[in-house]
């Protein structure tokens, strides 16, 4: 007995079978590249993925995926597919680093529950209605990612309260706001009826079996988002529990048994489970790090070396000693400024620095960045002591030093590098009836202590000094035209 877990990404699709104990057996992952038909759009083909989904299947053994009794769903968030009567694409999926709805955020009632981006389902979809009035009419159903690859293995219409509530159209449990829908002029019957991430969502239909290699008829689960599915597949089972994920962004998701307050910057969404989590999300880790990285003509080792070893050592000036800053918000800020027109850059360059300074203080700048969204989630009230760690981005010992010291926590790396689809195939083992609730804490997978915080007064220093600089240029950054 197995179960399959499956992640639609914005950059890839990954699958992974785990066995009747949780443990990952296989997992495959294909690439494929997010669309710019236009400056600020971000947009995939509903065929890229269904390419993507038959490629990294025939990855996987076939002697495995005889043996899948259940299949799970892990989405990214926020975005939407629109589909007509008959199913099909309406036009390309428009996803969550879309800005081209920018200019309809004024439009959203205060207070929200949470924080509004442009990405969200509902800018893009009241966008849809004020420019693609065709696309519109043709319309039936307004579908998140995951959602949309269920309907087409032959799942039922439905989404589940954690992609519902981060479409910025349902309220922080996840029930559709029909005054917001009636507000923006959105049909009501776009909207999926909801049903928990572990509930049934229809069966394996038998075309889309023979093309996966897959049995026909095994049970689909509704699915969750990515975030909480990678929680769920981390081990987060209890309130409290919390974890650090770093890619292209990063993420602090942090447990919570009831509902958290709301908090200006902050999201607070339903989990998988019948939890609910705070989230501080950070858009610039990886992205602003490779991009630094480029800028300096560095390979990674070279990076690494220049701005942990010789930049802190007697051959090279300090970032201690030079006051260098660097603000990482090369594509604007979500927690905890809230500033989609934020930008990045080096303060404090002289004529000593070497290009190991300034890679030590883009390291730097960007540890701050999710101290800064980790102080708002501790603000809000949570007690966080310890992270869990997750993510290709984070397995260099000398920077998770530095991230567990600019974030004053424990580090804990999991072992568990597909936490999405992992989380994924959980429930497909919860919908299958072989896990129940009270084996989540059983099912999380081993952590090990990487680091923990050293008292670094000086990199306490120079984290005042980030926020204040922030504060200084912030309403510079919004005098800027948007690009």
């Amino acid at each position: 007995m197995s179960f399959l877990g499956i992640d639609l990404g914005t950059g890839s699709l990954k699958v992974v079978i785990v066995d009747r104990s949780g443990r990952e057996l296989a997992a495959a992952s294909v690439a494929y590249a997010l669309e710019t038909p236009l400056p600020g759009w971000a947009e995939t083909s509903v065929q890229t993925w269904w390419r993507a989904l038959r490629e990294a299947a025939a990855r996987l053994p076939e002697d495995l995926r005889r043996e899948v009794q259940a299949i799970g769903f892990s989405g990214q968030m926020h975005g939407v597919v629109l589909i007509d009567a008959n199913g099909e694409a309406v036009r390309p999926a428009m996803l969550w680093p879309d800005t081209r709805a920018l200019g309809l955020l004024d439009q959203w009632p205060e207070p929200q529950p949470n924080p509004v981006a442009p990405g969200m389902a509902g800018p893009l979809l009241r966008w849809i209605v004020q420019n693609e009035p065709q696309a519109a009419r043709r319309t039936r159903w307004a579908l998140q990612p995951k959602d949309w690859l269920r309907v087409a293995l032959g799942g039922v219409l439905a989404t589940d309260p954690s992609d519902a509530c981060a479409t910025a159209l349902a309220d922080p449990a996840g029930v559709w706001d029909l005054t917001l829908l009636d507000r923006f002029a959105l049909p009501h019957e776009w909207f999926a009826p909801l049903a928990p991430s572990y509930a049934a969502g229809g069966t394996l239909s038998r075309e889309a079996a023979q093309e996966l290699g897959l049995r026909a008829g095994i049970v689909l689960a509704i699915g969750a988002a990515d975030t909480p599915c990678a929680a769920l597949g981390s081990g987060l089972a209890s309130d409290g529990d919390a974890l650090l994920t770093t890619g292209t962004g990063g993420q602090i998701v942090v447990l919570a048994e009831h509902a958290p307050p709301a908090v200006r910057g902050l999201h607070r969404y339903r989990a998988a489970s019948d939890h609910w989590y705070r989230m501080a999300a950070m858009q610039n880790v990886g992205v602003a790090l490779e991009r630094v990285r480029g800028w300096l003509s560095y390979e990674w080792a070279d990076a690494y070396r220049d701005a942990f070893d010789d930049a802190a050592g007697a051959n090279a000036p300090a970032t201690t000693a030079t006051g260098l800053t660097f603000l990482p918000y090369l594509t604007g800020e979500r927690t905890p400024w809230l500033n989609p027109a934020a930008r990045g850059g080096w303060l404090g360059l002289a004529l000593d620095h070497t290009r190991g300074t300034m890679m030590r203080a883009a390291f730097e700048g960007v540890a701050f960045s999710l101290r800064a969204g980790l102080d708002a989630i501790r603000a809000s009230g949570a007690t966080v002591t310890a992270l869990k760690l997750a993510g290709g981005g984070s397995v260099d010992a000398r920077w998770r030093q530095l991230l567990a010291d600019a974030l004053n926590v424990e580090l804990y790396a999991v072992d568990c590098p597909n936490a999405a689809p992992r989380g994924a195939a959980i429930l497909g083992g919860l919908v299958s009836g072989h896990w129940h609730a009270r084996d989540l804490a059983a099912l999380a997978p081993g952590a090990t202590r990487v680091a923990g915080p050293q008292g670094d007064a000086a990199l306490a220093e120079r984290y005042a000094r980030f926020l204040d600089l922030y504060g200084r240029v912030e309403s510079w950054f919004g005098e800027r035209p948007l690009r």
